[in-house]
């Protein structure tokens, strides 16, 4: 997957996204709604089982108490937590539909440096061209379509465009 001016291009196709409110940056920090610049790899896949089929075998589900730690303070920082969480957090089970399917990338993660960013993700967008926090964003039908053909290690790259 490469990130283009057009769109995430991805087997020969290319995808239209949203990203970071922050625009893309070498320089990423916690809160700054940047896409980070670099190589990424998905390292993990995420759904809603209560919503969707499983996405792929190697798909995980969503946990009414699966979390995602965000506070620079904590051992566990950007890293996929459970409930009850006394730290920062974001909720991977939200009511909305834009973590039905997530695919988690290796940005800041495993050792996860405090500040640098947290939960850079593929997700679903909200409507085309409404930017994210940081993460890249797809329609349904292409979320889903990309997450039929992706696989652990396959490279997302964010170049500084």
């Amino acid at each position: 997957m490469v990130l283009t001016p057009r769109g995430v291009r991805f087997w020969g196709r290319y995808l239209s996204c949203s990203i970071g409110k922050g625009g893309i940056r070498a320089d990423k920090r916690e809160g700054d709604g940047a896409t980070p610049v670099g190589i990424h790899r998905i390292v993990g896949m995420l759904y809603r089982a209560d919503r969707i089929a499983p996405p792929a075998p190697w798909a995980r589900p969503i946990g009414p108490g699966d979390l995602w730690s965000d506070d620079m303070g904590d051992a566990a920082y950007n890293h996929l937590v459970s409930a009850p969480y006394r730290h920062s957090h974001e909720h991977l089970r939200r009511s909305d539909r834009l973590y039905d399917l997530v695919l988690v990338t290796d940005w800041n993660w495993p050792e996860a440096e405090p500040g640098r960013g947290s939960a850079i993700f593929v997700h679903q967008w909200r409507r085309p061209g409404y930017p994210t926090e940081g993460c890249v964003a797809l329609s349904r039908p292409h979320l889903h379509w990309l997450a039929r053909r992706v696989r652990p290690g396959t490279r997302l790259i964010i170049p500084p465009l």
